[in-house]
C-alpha cells in the first residue's frame, strides 16, 4: 500500500472493502470539494461535508479541508480523531431553514462522546442570526424593574428578538476530551457560539467572536458547562448577550463542577456580561483564573450570580481593564463593572420557595486584583441574608463613576455597595467621581451587614464636593478596621457609621487632614462603636 493516498483513493477502497476501517492513514488530508461540495452559497454543502468528516474518522483521523468558497450547512456531526481546517478564504453558512436541524442537536457542529477534535482555521463561520425589533410581549422577571422605570418615563419597550429563521448554536459539545477550537471567525450566532458541556481538556484559542452589541440576544460568546481543565486565550469576543459564561446545570445530565479554567490575554464587550459565573449553577464553578484582559463597551463587566443553589469559589481575576456603559433597558446590567448577587430563584421570579427548591448558594474566596475600572452604574456586592459572602477580597482596584445624562434608565446611587458579607478586604482601592457629576451620586463605599471588615488604603469623598453623604458609610458592621485611608480634597465627612448593631469599628493611622470631619455617628450608633487613634486630621 502507498505511504499516502488521496482521499477519492481512500473512498475507493472504503466502499469496495479494500481497507479497514481501522486503518490509520497519516496525515491524510480530505477536501470537501473531492465529495461534492461547490463552494456555491446557495447550494446545500452538508452531505459533502459530513461524507468527508466519516470518511476521514474511518480511515484513522486526519484532516477535514474547507477550501476558498462559500458553504452553506446544517448540522454536521464531528468524529473522533478528525481535525475540520476552514482555510482562509471560506465561509461557512448556517441554514436558516429550522426543519434541517434536529431538535436534539440544535447546532451547526455537534459532538457527544468524542476525543481528540478540533474545528480551527482562518475562515469564517458565520450563524447569519437575524433580528426583528418589535414591542416586548415576554414577561421577564429578570429584567421587570427596568421595563417598569421604562413605562413610568412614557417610554416604549422595543427591544429585539431573534427571527424564527435563526436557529442554531455554533457549537454544541458533550463530554468531549481534548477539544481545539482556534483560529476562526464566528459571527452572526444565533444562539450561543461555543456551548462545551462536561468536556475536558478544551481549548479555545485565538477566535473572533462578533455579533450585535445593539440587538443580539442570546447569541452569548463561550459557555462553558460542568467542564474541566479548559483554556480560553487570545480571543476577541463582542457579543450582543455575555461573552463568557460558566454554567453548572443538569440540562444534559447530572450538574458537574466547572472547574479548572483559565481566561488569559483576551479582549470581551458584551450588552449584558463580559464575564460572568452564571446564574444557572446547580453544583459549582471554581478554581478559575482569569488574566491580562481588557473588557470594553460592556453593560456589564463581571458579574457573579448564583440563582440555583450551587457555590461560586476559589476564583482570582486580575490584570484588568474594565470600561462600562449602559446599553438598551433590556440587557441585564447597568453600565455596572462589578456584581455580586445571591438569591433563591424564587425570589427572582417573585414566586413562593418551590417544593425541593435548593437553599441559597454561595459564594467565598474571590480575589479581584491590579484593576482599573471605569462605569455608570452602581456595583452591588451582595450576598444574601441566608448565604453571606466569605472573603472576598478587592485589592489594587480603581474604579471611576462616570455619567450619562442620555441614558434611558438611572439607577446609580453609590460607587460600591457591599451586603452580607463577612471577611471582606478592600485594599488600595480607590473611587474617582468623573464629569459631568449626577445628582443621584452619594457615597463611594457603603457597607451594610458586614462582619470582619478590613479596609486598608482606601482613597475616597463623596460624589459632591461639600455635600452631606459621607465618604465611608458602615451600617450594622462590627468589627472592621480601617487603616491608612485617605480622604480626596473636598471630603465633608470621611467615615459615618450607623445602625444599632455597629461595633468595635477602628479608624486607624489614615490621613484625613482633607475631611472637614474625620467621623460622624449616625441613626443608631452608639458612642462607643467607634475608635479612632493616630490619625492625621484637619486643623480647626
Amino acid at each position: 500500500m502507498p505511504e499516502r493516498m488521496t482521499p477519492i483513493v481512500v473512498l475507493a477502497l472504503l466502499v469496495s472493502g479494500g481497507l479497514a476501517a481501522s486503518t490509520p492513514t497519516p496525515s491524510a488530508v480530505f477536501n470537501i470539494r473531492d465529495f461534492g461540495a461547490t463552494g456555491r452559497k446557495a447550494d446545500d454543502a452538508r452531505p459533502a461535508i459530513q461524507k468527508a468528516i466519516d470518511v476521514c474518522a474511518a480511515a484513522g483521523g486526519g484532516m477535514v479541508s474547507v477550501p476558498p468558497g462559500e458553504y452553506t450547512s446544517s448540522t454536521i456531526f464531528l468524529r473522533s480523531h478528525v481535525r475540520v481546517v476552514i482555510e482562509a478564504g471560506a465561509t461557512l453558512f448556517a441554514s436558516q431553514d429550522p426543519k434541517a436541524y434536529a431538535k436534539e442537536t440544535l447546532a451547526l457542529f455537534y459532538g457527544q462522546d468524542l476525543e481528540h477534535i478540533t474545528v480551527e482555521g482562518r475562515g469564517i463561520v458565520d450563524g447569519q442570526g437575524e433580528y426583528e425589533w418589535r414591542l416586548n410581549d415576554w414577561d421577564d422577571a429578570y429584567i421587570k424593574d427596568n421595563q417598569l422605570l421604562m413605562e413610568a418615563a412614557g417610554q416604549p419597550t422595543l427591544r429585539s428578538f431573534p427571527k424564527p429563521n435563526a436557529v442554531p448554536k455554533m457549537f454544541l459539545l458533550i463530554r468531549c476530551r481534548d477539544v481545539r477550537v482556534a483560529g476562526l471567525s464566528l459571527v452572526r450566532s444565533p444562539s450561543w457560539t461555543i456551548h462545551p458541556v462536561g468536556c475536558e481538556r478544551m481549548v479555545v484559542d485565538g477566535v473572533h467572536i462578533r455579533s450585535s452589541l445593539e440587538d443580539g440576544v442570546w447569541a452569548d460568546g463561550i459557555d462553558p458547562d460542568g467542564c474541566r481543565d479548559m483554556r480560553i486565550a487570545n480571543c476577541t469576543i463582542e457579543t450582543g448577550d455575555d461573552a463568557i459564561v460558566f454554567y453548572s446545570m443538569n440540562w444534559y445530565g447530572p450538574a458537574t463542577p466547572c472547574e479548572n479554567i483559565t481566561v488569559t490575554n483576551c479582549r470581551l464587550s458584551s450588552a449584558s456580561s463580559a464575564v460572568k459565573f452564571c446564574d444557572g449553577n446547580m453544583n459549582c464553578v471554581r478554581k478559575v483564573t482569569i488574566s491580562n484582559c481588557v473588557i470594553t463597551d460592556s453593560n456589564r463587566g463581571i458579574a457573579f450570580m448564583v440563582f440555583d443553589g450551587g457555590t461560586v469559589s476559589d476564583v482570582v481575576i486580575s490584570g484588568l481593564t474594565i470600561d462600562c456603559r449602559r446599553h438598551k433597558w433590556f440587557w441585564w446590567g447597568d453600565g455596572d463593572p462589578f456584581h455580586f448577587n445571591i438569591k433563591r430563584r424564587s425570589e427572582v421570579v417573585g414566586r413562593r420557595p418551590q417544593p425541593g427548591e435548593p437553599p441559597a448558594g454561595s459564594i467565598r474566596n474571590i480575589k479581584l486584583s491590579h484593576i482599573v475600572a471605569r462605569g455608570q452604574g452602581s456595583s452591588l456586592i451582595n450576598g444574601h441574608p441566608d448565604s453571606w459572602l466569605d472573603d472576598v477580597t478587592l485589592e489594587d482596584v480603581t474604579l471611576i463613576l462616570t455619567n450619562d445624562p442620555e441614558a434611558q434608565i438611572q439607577k446609580v446611587k453609590n460607587a460600591f455597595e457591599f451586603r452580607w458579607a463577612r471577611n471582606l478586604k478592600l485594599r488600595n482601592v480607590e473611587v474617582l467621581w468623573d464629569k459631568p457629576a449626577s445628582e443621584r451620586w452619594e457615597s463611594a463605599f457603603v457597607f451594610k451587614d458586614a462582619s470582619g471588615l478590613t479596609l486598608e488604603g482606601l482613597s475616597a469623598r463623596q460624589a459632591q464636593p461639600d455635600a452631606a453623604a459621607a465618604a465611608v458609610v458602615l451600617d450594622r458592621v462590627e468589627d472592621a478596621v480601617i487603616r491608612r485611608a485617605k480622604a480626596q480634597p473636598g471630603t465633608s465627612v470621611f467615615l459615618e457609621v450607623r445602625g444599632d448593631k455597629s461595633q468595635e469599628v477602628y479608624l486607624l493611622d489614615s490621613d484625613l487632614r482633607q475631611a472637614e470631619t474625620a467621623f460622624r455617628l449616625g441613626a443608631g450608633a452608639a458612642e462607643a462603636a467607634v475608635r479612632a487613634a493616630n490619625n492625621l486630621t484637619k486643623k480647626k
